[in-house]
């Protein structure tokens, strides 16, 4: 099975080079830039502060984290437990934002650069 890519005069490299930085310049593509951004930005930033915060307790306040919660479970495993909790949190909060937010902007910015490369 090749792979092979062969493209037509209609789809030339140059015009579509010339087409993807239109549309990079066009506002709907800024507004998708701006839309990510006000997510992944503070999503990004709560993570590493809460992770941060997760190895700084690790290193310099070991009573604390050496605490006993239930049996032998210290707060220190509690605190690892909800890294992945955190985690797998923040990645279904992103899947639903994206699905409401970003998919249907990046959608109408395709149908626009097929229309184009219809023509």
């Amino acid at each position: 099975m090749s792979t092979d890519v062969h493209p037509t005069d209609a789809d030339a490299p140059d015009e579509r080079a010339a087409r993807a930085l239109a549309m990079q310049a066009s506002p709907e593509f800024g507004e998708l830039r701006r839309t990510m951004r006000r997510f992944i930005f503070p999503m990004t930033a709560a993570f590493l502060t809460w992770y941060l915060l997760y190895v700084v307790l690790s290193a310099y306040a070991r009573d604390f984290m050496d605490t006993k919660v239930v049996g032998n479970l210290n707060i220190a495993f509690f605190f690892g437990l909800l890294q992945f909790v955190s985690t797998f949190l923040i990645a279904v909060l992103y899947s639903r934002y994206a699905a409401r937010r970003f998919d249907p902007m990046a959608e109408k910015i395709k149908a626009e650069l097929d229309a184009e490369a219809a023509k």
